[in-house]
């Protein structure tokens, strides 16, 4: 589809962060996101200790804040989760659930992913869901099978007008971590699916933004943002460095701007 969207980049700052290099980083990017187009929206998922720090030093600017993960319960003897409403309570606006990290460290299954986005959807939080193949799928031609069973499993558990209210990251996992990004075409061809699987849910669906992760760095963020069906990024190690997370939310700004 050709429809030009507004652009969406959030780092996703994993297990990392102490309180003094959490507050010169949250600082920075607040600065560097108050000059951005205000076609390109920022937002920040931190570990769920630094909630009350992101939101104090967040509160006001234009980046918003999320966590990395929430219970498939709201409350309950869950030792150790941490329910969405609880997110809620820090002014958080995202969650991401099904992250590659999760479903192989955590043994998550895609049933679980799709509970848990229903969890952060009743909370009146935005989930960001989670796909993306191994590189044996993806050398075994299983990448639409393999991402398009991950989201279908999510749509199944909503409606059509909860399935408006998501965005879905494509995070290739050989990608992760890797210094390898897909290529731009890659990454375009798997977005491509993927907005046709949602389009097959809910017409209104189309418009769900699509992003893509796997070491995005300033030098491919563009390219990767030019294309039609690529709406932003999930932004993991090159947000934890501020320069490199602003300058590719500056590529996003500049796609939105020419396009």
């Amino acid at each position: 589809m050709s429809k030009q969207r507004a652009k969406l980049v959030v780092g996703n700052w994993k297990m990392h962060g102490r309180l003094a290099e959490n507050a010169v980083l949250l600082e920075a990017v607040a600065r560097g996101a108050g000059e951005l187009p205000e076609s390109v929206r920022v937002g920040v998922c931190v570990p769920g200790l630094y909630l009350a720090q992101a939101q104090a030093l967040l509160d006001g600017s234009r980046v918003v804040w999320g966590v990395q993960d929430v219970s498939a319960f709201t409350q309950g003897a869950y030792t150790g989760e941490v329910a969405a409403p609880m997110a809620v309570d820090f002014d958080a606006s995202l969650a991401i659930v099904g992250h590659s990290e999760r479903r192989a460290y955590h043994r998550e299954s895609s049933e679980l992913v799709a509970v848990k986005a229903q969890r952060v959807l009743e909370a009146g939080l935005t989930p960001i869901v989670c796909v993306g193949e191994t590189l044996e799928e993806r050398n075994a031609g299983e990448t639409e099978q393999v991402v398009g069973a991950q989201l279908d499993a999510v749509l199944a558990k909503l409606s059509p007008q909860e399935a408006v209210r998501i965005v879905v990251a494509y995070e290739p996992v050989w990608a992760i971590g890797s210094g390898k990004s897909a290529t731009a075409q890659q990454a375009q061809d798997v977005h491509a699916f993927l907005r046709a699987r949602l389009v097959a849910k809910s017409v209104a669906a189309a418009d769900v933004p699509l992003l893509y992760g796997g070491s995005v760095k300033p030098g491919n963020a563009e390219e990767l943002f030019r294309q039609p069906d690529i709406d932003g990024g999930l932004i993991g190690g090159a947000s934890l460095k501020d320069q490199d997370f602003l300058a590719i939310c500056k590529a996003a700004g500049a796609v939105s701007v020419t396009q």
